[in-house]
């Protein structure tokens, strides 16, 4: 299916959901637009490099650790 025809279907559904799926539909959109750029690919080494610097500093949790931090979300 071509672009063209998929923003087709989009505007044909969006006139008919219901206000919970088109509500959902902008939140997913607006928070892609938010944080959708990509980042370079310099800036993706860099921060690959950083992580692997805070795993050898041991700046890092257990499973165990994670699941008990989760539980106070």
């Amino acid at each position: 299916m071509t672009t063209v025809a998929i923003r087709q279907k989009l505007v044909d559904y969006m006139k008919v959901a219901d206000d919970k799926k088109i509500k959902a539909m902008y939140a997913l959109l607006e928070d892609d637009m938010k944080h959708g750029e990509r980042i370079s690919i310099t800036q993706y080494n860099k921060e690959i490099d950083a992580a692997m610097e805070e795993v050898k500093r041991g700046e890092v949790y257990s499973h165990e650790q994670v699941v008990k931090l989760s539980k106070k979300w």
